[in-house]
Protein backbone atom coordinates (compact mmCIF):
# COMPACT_ATOMS: atom_id res chain seq x y z
CA UNK A 1 0.00 0.00 0.00
CA UNK A 2 2.56 2.28 0.96
CA UNK A 3 4.57 1.09 -2.47
CA UNK A 4 1.56 2.36 -4.48
CA UNK A 5 0.85 5.51 -2.31
CA UNK A 6 4.57 6.94 -3.19
CA UNK A 7 4.90 6.30 -6.99
CA UNK A 8 0.98 6.21 -8.22
CA UNK A 9 -0.41 8.73 -6.39
CA UNK A 10 2.38 10.73 -4.81
CA UNK A 11 5.02 10.58 -7.91
CA UNK A 12 3.03 10.34 -10.68
CA UNK A 13 0.30 12.06 -10.45
CA UNK A 14 2.48 14.75 -8.79
CA UNK A 15 4.50 15.28 -11.82
CA UNK A 16 1.95 14.67 -14.31
CA UNK A 17 -1.22 16.14 -12.60
CA UNK A 18 -4.69 14.41 -12.77
CA UNK A 19 -7.66 15.59 -14.63
CA UNK A 20 -10.77 15.84 -13.67
CA UNK A 21 -14.35 17.54 -14.23
CA UNK A 22 -15.42 20.42 -11.50
CA UNK A 23 -19.08 20.07 -11.53
CA UNK A 24 -18.86 23.42 -9.43
CA UNK A 25 -17.36 25.79 -12.12
CA UNK A 26 -18.16 23.83 -15.16
CA UNK A 27 -14.73 23.27 -16.37
CA UNK A 28 -11.67 20.74 -16.92
CA UNK A 29 -9.12 20.93 -13.83
CA UNK A 30 -5.62 19.72 -12.88
CA UNK A 31 -5.62 17.87 -9.48
CA UNK A 32 -1.76 17.93 -8.03
CA UNK A 33 -1.30 15.17 -5.29
CA UNK A 34 0.98 15.95 -1.93
CA UNK A 35 1.34 14.66 1.33
CA UNK A 36 0.72 16.67 4.01
CA UNK A 37 1.36 14.68 7.27
CA UNK A 38 0.74 10.70 7.68
CA UNK A 39 -1.78 10.16 11.03
CA UNK A 40 -1.59 7.39 13.27
CA UNK A 41 -0.68 5.55 16.44
CA UNK A 42 2.64 5.74 17.86
CA UNK A 43 3.74 2.26 17.01
CA UNK A 44 2.26 3.18 13.48
CA UNK A 45 3.95 5.98 12.91
CA UNK A 46 7.57 4.53 14.52
CA UNK A 47 7.08 2.04 11.64
CA UNK A 48 6.37 4.54 8.82
CA UNK A 49 9.70 5.77 10.46
CA UNK A 50 11.27 2.80 10.03
CA UNK A 51 11.78 3.43 14.11
CA UNK A 52 11.76 0.51 16.66
CA UNK A 53 9.09 2.17 18.73
CA UNK A 54 8.85 3.42 22.41
CA UNK A 55 10.73 0.44 24.03
CA UNK A 56 13.88 0.63 22.43
CA UNK A 57 16.70 2.68 23.90
CA UNK A 58 16.66 5.06 21.20
CA UNK A 59 12.73 6.01 21.55
CA UNK A 60 12.09 9.27 19.76
CA UNK A 61 11.54 8.80 15.69
CA UNK A 62 11.72 12.58 15.79
CA UNK A 63 15.39 13.00 17.20
CA UNK A 64 18.21 10.54 18.41
CA UNK A 65 17.41 11.36 22.11
CA UNK A 66 17.94 8.30 24.46
CA UNK A 67 20.47 6.23 25.55
CA UNK A 68 20.75 2.91 27.64
CA UNK A 69 19.21 2.42 30.73
CA UNK A 70 22.03 3.19 33.08
CA UNK A 71 22.00 6.09 31.32
CA UNK A 72 18.46 7.45 31.54
CA UNK A 73 18.62 6.77 35.33
CA UNK A 74 21.94 9.44 36.07
CA UNK A 75 21.39 12.61 36.86
CA UNK A 76 22.40 13.97 33.21
CA UNK A 77 20.75 11.38 31.25
CA UNK A 78 17.60 12.10 32.90
CA UNK A 79 17.65 15.61 31.85
CA UNK A 80 18.98 14.98 28.59
CA UNK A 81 15.20 13.15 28.36
CA UNK A 82 13.90 16.78 28.57
CA UNK A 83 15.70 18.44 25.64
CA UNK A 84 15.78 18.03 22.04
CA UNK A 85 18.39 16.06 20.53
CA UNK A 86 19.60 15.96 16.82
CA UNK A 87 16.78 15.56 14.28
CA UNK A 88 16.26 12.04 12.37
CA UNK A 89 16.61 12.16 8.52
CA UNK A 90 15.17 9.95 6.04
CA UNK A 91 18.90 9.93 4.65
CA UNK A 92 20.37 8.76 8.23
CA UNK A 93 18.00 6.06 8.31
CA UNK A 94 18.14 4.40 5.21
CA UNK A 95 22.04 4.52 5.48
CA UNK A 96 21.67 2.60 8.92
CA UNK A 97 19.46 0.39 7.19
CA UNK A 98 21.50 -0.42 4.13
CA UNK A 99 24.29 -1.05 7.15
CA UNK A 100 22.38 -3.50 8.63
CA UNK A 101 22.10 -5.38 5.37
CA UNK A 102 25.86 -5.28 5.17
CA UNK A 103 26.28 -6.86 8.89
CA UNK A 104 23.93 -9.59 7.40
CA UNK A 105 26.98 -10.99 5.53
CA UNK A 106 29.28 -10.74 8.34
CA UNK A 107 30.21 -13.20 10.93
CA UNK A 108 27.57 -12.90 14.22
CA UNK A 109 25.16 -10.71 12.58
CA UNK A 110 22.62 -11.81 14.35
CA UNK A 111 23.76 -9.91 17.91
CA UNK A 112 25.37 -7.53 15.64
CA UNK A 113 22.10 -6.73 14.08
CA UNK A 114 20.34 -6.20 17.35
CA UNK A 115 22.97 -4.46 18.86
CA UNK A 116 22.44 -1.82 15.78
CA UNK A 117 18.77 -1.61 16.45
CA UNK A 118 19.54 -0.77 20.65
CA UNK A 119 21.98 2.06 19.36
CA UNK A 120 19.74 3.30 17.04
CA UNK A 121 16.67 2.64 17.11
CA UNK A 122 16.66 2.02 13.57
CA UNK A 123 14.46 -0.98 12.48
CA UNK A 124 12.66 -1.33 8.84
CA UNK A 125 9.43 -3.48 8.60
CA UNK A 126 9.60 -3.53 4.80
CA UNK A 127 12.50 -4.87 4.14
CA UNK A 128 12.54 -6.88 7.53
CA UNK A 129 11.37 -9.94 6.08
CA UNK A 130 14.20 -10.41 3.98
CA UNK A 131 16.90 -9.78 6.52
CA UNK A 132 15.21 -12.27 9.00
CA UNK A 133 15.95 -14.88 6.08
CA UNK A 134 19.40 -14.24 5.26
CA UNK A 135 20.11 -13.60 9.38
CA UNK A 136 18.64 -17.01 9.51
CA UNK A 137 20.02 -18.87 6.56
CA UNK A 138 23.54 -17.62 7.89
CA UNK A 139 22.60 -19.55 11.29
CA UNK A 140 21.83 -22.85 9.15
CA UNK A 141 24.22 -22.23 7.07
CA UNK A 142 26.71 -22.55 10.31
CA UNK A 143 25.32 -24.90 12.05
CA UNK A 144 27.48 -28.07 11.79
CA UNK A 145 27.02 -31.78 13.51
CA UNK A 146 30.02 -33.05 15.83
CA UNK A 147 32.63 -34.41 13.59
CA UNK A 148 32.08 -32.45 10.66
CA UNK A 149 33.56 -29.26 9.87
CA UNK A 150 31.32 -25.81 9.36
CA UNK A 151 31.09 -24.19 5.90
CA UNK A 152 33.90 -21.87 5.59
CA UNK A 153 32.96 -17.85 5.74
CA UNK A 154 33.68 -17.22 2.33
CA UNK A 155 31.25 -19.64 1.10
CA UNK A 156 28.36 -18.55 3.49
CA UNK A 157 29.02 -15.13 2.09
CA UNK A 158 28.34 -16.42 -1.59
CA UNK A 159 25.79 -18.44 -0.83
CA UNK A 160 24.13 -15.21 1.43
CA UNK A 161 24.91 -12.90 -1.49
CA UNK A 162 23.32 -15.34 -3.73
CA UNK A 163 19.86 -15.14 -1.97
CA UNK A 164 20.42 -11.84 -1.26
CA UNK A 165 19.81 -11.00 -4.88
CA UNK A 166 16.87 -13.59 -5.65
CA UNK A 167 15.16 -12.27 -2.68
CA UNK A 168 15.49 -8.71 -4.13
CA UNK A 169 13.93 -10.20 -7.28
CA UNK A 170 16.10 -8.23 -9.33
CA UNK A 171 15.25 -4.65 -7.68
CA UNK A 172 18.24 -2.61 -6.13
CA UNK A 173 17.94 -2.52 -1.99
CA UNK A 174 16.66 0.71 -2.11
CA UNK A 175 13.44 -0.71 -3.28
CA UNK A 176 12.84 -3.07 -0.45
CA UNK A 177 13.38 -0.45 2.10
CA UNK A 178 10.43 1.79 3.52
CA UNK A 179 9.42 4.07 0.42
CA UNK A 180 8.63 6.50 2.53
CA UNK A 181 11.58 7.34 3.56
CA UNK A 182 12.76 8.16 -0.22
CA UNK A 183 9.13 10.00 -0.27
CA UNK A 184 9.91 13.64 -2.24
CA UNK A 185 8.24 16.68 -0.45
CA UNK A 186 7.65 14.39 3.01
CA UNK A 187 9.91 14.15 5.57
CA UNK A 188 8.30 11.49 7.52
CA UNK A 189 9.87 12.14 10.58
CA UNK A 190 8.41 15.26 10.81
CA UNK A 191 5.07 15.20 9.27
CA UNK A 192 4.18 12.49 11.20
CA UNK A 193 2.38 14.26 14.54
CA UNK A 194 2.46 13.51 18.02
CA UNK A 195 -0.70 11.19 18.84
CA UNK A 196 -2.12 13.31 21.54
CA UNK A 197 -4.34 10.20 23.13
CA UNK A 198 -1.41 7.82 23.98
CA UNK A 199 1.34 10.15 24.28
CA UNK A 200 -0.32 12.75 26.63
CA UNK A 201 -3.83 12.00 27.63
CA UNK A 202 -2.38 8.50 28.61
CA UNK A 203 1.06 9.10 28.60
CA UNK A 204 1.72 12.58 30.96
CA UNK A 205 -1.47 12.11 32.63
CA UNK A 206 -0.35 8.47 33.99
CA UNK A 207 2.43 10.00 35.82
CA UNK A 208 0.20 11.42 38.42
CA UNK A 209 0.42 7.48 39.44
CA UNK A 210 4.33 8.26 39.92
CA UNK A 211 3.42 11.39 41.47
CA UNK A 212 0.70 9.73 44.05
CA UNK A 213 3.55 7.57 45.30
CA UNK A 214 5.76 10.41 46.03
CA UNK A 215 3.01 12.31 47.78
CA UNK A 216 2.10 9.23 50.07
CA UNK A 217 6.24 9.01 51.06
CA UNK A 218 6.17 12.51 51.95
CA UNK A 219 6.57 12.83 56.24
CA UNK A 220 3.74 15.53 56.92
CA UNK A 221 5.22 15.95 60.31
CA UNK A 222 6.05 19.66 60.81
CA UNK A 223 3.61 21.11 58.65
CA UNK A 224 0.96 23.79 58.98
CA UNK A 225 -1.53 22.22 56.61
CA UNK A 226 -2.50 18.46 56.70
CA UNK A 227 -4.46 18.30 53.30
CA UNK A 228 -2.16 15.81 51.78
CA UNK A 229 -4.43 13.00 51.11
CA UNK A 230 -2.40 11.64 48.16
CA UNK A 231 -4.99 9.81 46.46
CA UNK A 232 -7.66 12.72 46.85
CA UNK A 233 -5.72 15.32 45.61
CA UNK A 234 -4.72 12.99 42.36
CA UNK A 235 -8.22 11.63 41.62
CA UNK A 236 -9.85 15.13 42.02
CA UNK A 237 -7.12 17.00 41.05
CA UNK A 238 -9.31 19.30 38.94
CA UNK A 239 -11.84 20.21 41.85
CA UNK A 240 -8.96 21.58 44.53
CA UNK A 241 -8.67 24.60 46.54
CA UNK A 242 -6.41 26.64 48.31
CA UNK A 243 -6.05 24.51 51.53
CA UNK A 244 -4.64 21.92 48.88
CA UNK A 245 -2.77 23.92 46.98
CA UNK A 246 -0.97 25.45 50.31
CA UNK A 247 -0.22 22.14 51.82
CA UNK A 248 1.43 21.09 47.90
CA UNK A 249 3.41 23.87 47.67
CA UNK A 250 5.33 22.89 51.03
CA UNK A 251 6.61 20.10 49.65
CA UNK A 252 6.57 20.13 46.02
CA UNK A 253 10.36 20.77 46.16
CA UNK A 254 10.46 17.38 47.47
CA UNK A 255 9.08 15.69 44.83
CA UNK A 256 10.24 17.28 41.74
CA UNK A 257 14.25 18.39 42.95
CA UNK A 258 15.78 15.44 40.86
CA UNK A 259 13.57 16.33 37.46
CA UNK A 260 13.80 20.03 37.29
CA UNK A 261 15.67 22.91 36.51
CA UNK A 262 17.44 24.07 39.51
CA UNK A 263 15.73 27.84 39.08
CA UNK A 264 12.22 26.05 39.13
CA UNK A 265 13.59 24.32 42.19
CA UNK A 266 14.05 27.50 43.63
CA UNK A 267 11.15 28.93 42.83
CA UNK A 268 9.00 26.21 44.07
CA UNK A 269 10.94 26.50 47.38
CA UNK A 270 10.47 30.40 47.78
CA UNK A 271 6.39 29.67 47.12
CA UNK A 272 6.49 26.80 49.72
CA UNK A 273 8.82 29.34 52.17
CA UNK A 274 5.74 32.09 51.42
CA UNK A 275 2.48 29.96 52.05
CA UNK A 276 3.36 29.24 55.28
CA UNK A 277 3.21 33.24 56.06
CA UNK A 278 -0.15 33.88 54.22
Amino acid sequence: MKESICSDICSNAAESGIIAWDCKYNKEVMLIPYVLFLAGDNPMQAEECSHASLNCNYFCRTCDIGGTKEHKVSGDGHRSLFMSGNLQTPENMTAEIQKQFEITLKSGASEKIKNSVSLTGVHDSASGSILNVLVELRKKLRKHVAGTQAMPEAEVAAVLEKEFTELLQGNKLDNAINPLLGMEGLDIHMDTPTEILHTILLGIAKLMGVFQVHLESVDKDGLNALCLNADYICHYKGSLIGKHFKSLAQVMPFLIYDIVPSTVLNAWTVIGELVVLV
